[in-house]
């Protein structure tokens, strides 16, 4: 996401990681539009806008804010909104030992991101990654209650139906063509985008959902606490120190998701 907006803007980006999430996943999906059932039409919806179209907003939006260590930390507040609509409008059951494995895993990421030091400039936006969480703890419930007989890749590829092809008007009554051919720089972030719309959106959704589909919307969401030991791993192949509190915070955090687990 960086990388493309070191070229392109936040709106830009936004909109080329929905449209090509969405053609990405059109041919395993197209026939199957037409077949849909009509009770998971606004389901759909719901998951189209609160699980792809508002949050690929604002992430972007908040990037240009924010800085990435506090953005991670604000990300790792999905779980917790999860937990709460699950609680207010589906009246889920949940015991002591999945509280306790919500905060602890909440711990772990805060203090793995937190020892990097965190820049609170303009932390007055963080209301923008506070309403993307809540938009993620929306769809994964509706996933969950809603359209639990359909197929992962079948939630993900018709939701985009969407945004996907509104995104994709956008962008062709746009001047990013120019971007993209103005310099080879230009075409390097267009391949970055394309990487995240990819891999990081279509491939990690169809993914996610299946997770969400075969274990509880809490669990599902408690992954959240992993994005920062995956930084972590990466900046070791990139040549960066792990060092005690990152092991200690790794440990902390899959003690967390163990005990979220556990009762499921």
């Amino acid at each position: 996401m960086k990388k493309g907006l070191v070229v392109f803007s936040d709106f830009e980006v936004a909109q080329f990681r929905m449209a090509l999430a969405w053609l990405s996943l059109l041919p395993f999906v197209w026939k199957k539009i037409w077949k849909i059932d009509k009770k998971h039409i606004f389901p759909i919806i719901i998951v189209g806008l609160f699980g792809n179209g508002i949050p690929a907003f604002l992430f972007p939006i908040s990037q240009t804010k924010l800085d990435s260590s506090l953005v991670g930390i604000l990300n790792a507040l999905v779980p917790i909104f999860t937990l709460a609509i699950a609680l207010l409008f589906f009246k889920i059951k949940i015991k002591r030992s999945q509280i306790i494995g919500l905060a602890i895993g909440l711990l772990g990421a805060t203090s793995i991101i937190a020892y990097g030091g965190i820049n609170l400039d303009n932390i007055h936006y963080s209301y923008l990654v506070i309403c993307a969480t809540i938009c993620y703890a929306i769809s994964l419930n509706t996933i969950k209650f809603s359209l639990q007989d359909m197929k992962a890749i079948d939630i993900a590829g018709i939701a985009f139906f969407v945004v996907g092809p509104i995104c994709l008007g956008a962008l062709v009554c746009s001047d990013v063509y120019e971007k993209i051919n103005t310099h080879n720089e230009n075409l390097e972030a267009f391949l970055y985008i394309i990487l995240l719309s990819t891999v990081g959106t279509s491939l990690a959704l169809v993914m996610f959902n299946h997770l969400v589909k075969e274990t509880t919307a809490i669990f599902a969401s408690s992954v959240t606490y992993l994005i920062p030991i995956v930084a972590i791993l990466w900046g070791f192949i990139d040549g960066e120190t792990i060092s005690l509190i990152h092991i200690i915070s790794i440990v902390i955090i899959l003690s967390g998701i163990y005990l979220i687990n556990k009762t499921n």
